[in-house]
């Protein structure tokens, strides 16, 4: 069997858990005898190897000609050369990993045309979500059900418009903005006031992608909720949560920990917002002698995020307790971690992971996260971790005070853990999928 595995980047390029846990799904169906090969996107046509890994890069457009292609059916370029790709590997099973310009609806209907069976795993909220963090207005949990013009007022809002004109500029028919499309203007206020247009068509767009596809992967149960929500049929989704993408190390550090003065904690995971590390710094100011150390490995991902880096070093500069780490290699994660007392996931959207809390367990390590998404479907409240309202900087700064001060309650904690599922166990599980749609049966069937 020949599987295609198809994500929106991949190594050497700075990756993010998506890629991650590709590469080692990859992996371990490698090992279950599954000829496997990974196709991302690219600046141009490009084939190497990757730990034994067959990649494939395959030619995207290199300037953007219309915003109906980042919002529509995808890059034209980029679909053929993934077609030419199809037709000199001829693989069993396409797996997608993304929607994006480049791993697209055009990608989908390519290996349609030529009766190969498309799988697609829903990673993140970017998906259903034009906005991308799954939270209306940027501070309430959204149900995820698509509507053309709650989707753009909150899209628009997201961009930085006051909430008012947000719901204005929502309220224009889709004709203003194929007009405004058709003489193809451009730029920030242009951009605006076609989005009713543009977010109608991410909206088609993604309703017929998931009903072409032949199956759905969600990987938390907030995904398979959001897709019943949208019509999609319950036998067509499978959930399957994400595994430890790496091996545990051979030797765990046997130190007792809690006896030391200080707290160690540590943060893991990208230079953004919605990550919520700004949240996790000022609860922690708020008391300034709280003995509490706290490491941000954070991972900076172009100019945004160099701008957020830059934001928080200012604000942490007085603040010795605070320190900003390199990032750690992916299979140096679980290591790491036995060094602290506790994993930090303060993350303002909703994680459908994340792989970090995974890792913290597999280290036994319990977990202070916001009360959102998978990380509140990973984490059990005063069992394995603490839970906290996301954005409450008062609600972090009381839970950081009562860990410090209660190390019987983190050792509870510590005791509550239980080692967290394997890749391993997911690429059987995948494999499941695959052989029935590679059998010939293409009907959507429960796994």
């Amino acid at each position: 069997m020949k599987i295609i595995q198809v994500p929106f980047c991949f190594y050497p390029d700075p990756v993010g858990g998506t890629e991650v846990y590709v590469e080692a799904l990859s992996r371990y169906l490698q090992q279950q005898s599954v000829e496997v090969i990974v196709a991302a996107p690219g600046e141009a046509n490009q084939s190497y190897l990757h730990h034994q890994l067959p990649v494939r890069r395959y030619g995207m457009s290199q300037q953007l000609k219309n915003l109906r292609e980042n919002y529509g059916e995808g890059d034209i370029h980029a679909a053929i050369e993934f077609s030419r790709l199809l037709d000199a590997e001829q693989p069993d099973i396409v797996h997608l990993h993304a929607l994006t310009s480049g791993v697209s609806l055009r990608i989908v209907q390519a290996a349609k045309q030529r009766k190969i069976p498309v799988v697609f795993t829903y990673h993140t909220p970017t998906v259903t979500c034009q906005r991308g963090t799954l939270m209306r207005w940027g501070t309430q949990v959204c149900d995820g059900q698509i509507d053309l013009h709650a989707c753009t007022q909150c899209t628009l809002q997201g961009l930085g418009l006051d909430k008012n004109i947000a719901k204005a500029i929502a309220s224009l028919p889709t004709q203003v903005g194929k007009w405004l499309g058709d003489l193809n203007l451009q730029g920030r206020t242009w951009t605006a006031l076609r989005m009713t247009e543009l977010v109608s068509l991410r909206h088609s767009t993604l309703r017929t992608l998931l009903a072409e596809v032949n199956h759905i992967v969600a990987v938390c149960n907030w995904v398979r909720d959001v897709l019943l929500l949208n019509h999609v049929p319950q036998d067509k989704i499978t959930v399957i949560r994400q595994g430890l993408c790496h091996n545990l190390p051979e030797t765990i550090n046997s130190q007792p920990r809690y006896a030391k003065s200080a707290l160690k904690i540590a943060f893991l995971g990208r230079l953004d917002p919605t990550k919520g590390i700004h949240i996790l710094i000022k609860a922690l100011q708020v008391f300034p002698n709280l003995p509490i150390n706290l490491d941000i490995y954070g991972v900076s991902q172009g100019a945004s995020s160099s701008a957020y880096q830059q934001q928080l070093q200012t604000i942490t500069a007085n603040d010795p307790r605070i320190s900003f780490k390199p990032p750690v290699a992916p299979e140096n994660v679980i290591s790491t971690l036995t060094d602290y007392d506790l994993l930090a996931v303060p993350s303002q959207w909703l994680e459908t992971g994340p792989m970090v809390v995974l890792e913290a367990f597999a280290a036994g390590v319990p977990v202070i996260g916001s009360n959102l998404g998978g990380i509140a479907e990973l984490v059990q409240h005063e069992v394995n971790g603490i839970l906290v309202e996301p954005a409450s900087v008062v609600a972090w700064s009381q839970q950081l005070q009562r860990l410090c001060q209660d190390r019987q309650l983190l050792m509870r904690l510590g005791a509550g853990i239980k080692s967290p599922q394997t890749m391993e166990a997911v690429a059987t599980q995948m494999l499941s999928i695959y052989q029935l749609y590679a059998s010939g049966d293409l009907l959507s069937k429960p796994i």
